[in-house]
């Protein structure tokens, strides 16, 4: 009986002394991918879902893009503006991670918005206000003041970064790399002003200590299913392969997707991931995934 009395005394204030650290332990459960019907974020949700996480789509569009998809059914379709902040803010706040996909290759001021429709994998098509700095820079530069708030907002000391994962372009880091300065200077205005907006995001996510943030640097991005690049990957693959610095190897979307989700439930992932470090990831998510199955 004076055993039973002690524990009654003690488990409280173990508990209380434990809960805060645990709590901090906790890997993410609740998801938001913004850009979720897109070629890459729909991906994402499918691989999510397969790892057990509660995922929220946020598009413009707010519906799931493959209803024949068992997995997809399961994600939380909304519609939403990104580039609106108390939208993104709402998202936000009940989130774990954040996934950023929204993107367009082609914005309305290159002269080339057409071309989205046989470039993007969702074949969308861009408004009158799509330009690179709303559609990249604005939309996350939402996300990460809304993440910046949260965090603000939250009394609990203990609180970890909240992960962040970003899809750049391998492009972004041609002035790091032998050649792709020079490469740069010849490039088209509306190439330039697309690296502009990803090297925006990308420094003020490095600049912000609430995230944890993953930045992916995929190149040309592919899948069987997406016939109009496929001429072009042993082109790139062997640029990469015989050593020219700013041509990086192709990623396929399900490895890039698998890539994400890796780096959100791994916390020692941050910074930028080529596409040695994404095969990498996805090999890790495959792992995983395969020893929680059997």
């Amino acid at each position: 009986m004076m055993g039973y009395s002690f524990l009654v005394v003690l488990l409280p204030a173990v508990l209380l002394a434990v809960l805060p650290l645990t709590a901090a332990l906790v890997p993410p459960s609740n998801v938001v991918v913004f850009g979720g019907t897109g070629y890459v974020g729909s991906k994402v949700c499918e691989r999510l879902i397969e790892k057990g996480f509660t995922v929220t789509g946020v598009s413009r569009r707010g519906m799931n893009p493959d209803p024949s998809s068992p997995t997809l059914e399961q994600v939380q379709w909304v519609s939403g503006d990104a580039t609106q902040y108390d939208e993104v803010q709402h998202y936000v706040t009940e989130a774990d991670a954040v996934v950023h996909t929204v993107g367009l290759l082609f914005d309305v001021e290159s002269g080339l918005e057409q071309l989205n429709t046989i470039v993007s994998g969702s074949k969308s098509v861009p408004s009158s206000s799509s330009t690179y700095d709303n559609i990249t820079r604005k939309t996350m530069f939402n996300v990460l003041e809304a993440i910046e708030a949260k965090q603000k907002n939250n009394n609990d000391k203990k609180t970890t970064r909240i992960p962040l994962a970003f899809v750049s372009a391998a492009e972004a880091g041609w002035t790091a790399v032998q050649f792709g300065a020079v490469v740069e200077q010849v490039a088209p205005g509306w190439l330039k002003k697309y690296l502009a907006a990803k090297r925006a995001v990308e420094d003020r996510i490095t600049g912000s200590a609430a995230v944890r943030g993953v930045i992916y640097r995929p190149s040309l991005i592919w899948s069987w299913q997406k016939f109009d690049v496929l001429p072009l990957i042993p082109l790139f693959n062997l640029a990469s392969a015989v050593g020219i610095p700013f041509v990086d190897k192709t990623v396929r979307v399900e490895t890039l997707a698998a890539a994400i989700v890796a780096g959100i439930e791994n916390d020692s992932i941050a910074g930028v991931q080529r596409y040695p470090e994404m095969e990498q990831l996805a090999a890790d998510y495959d792992a995983t995934t395969t020893s929680t199955s059997t």
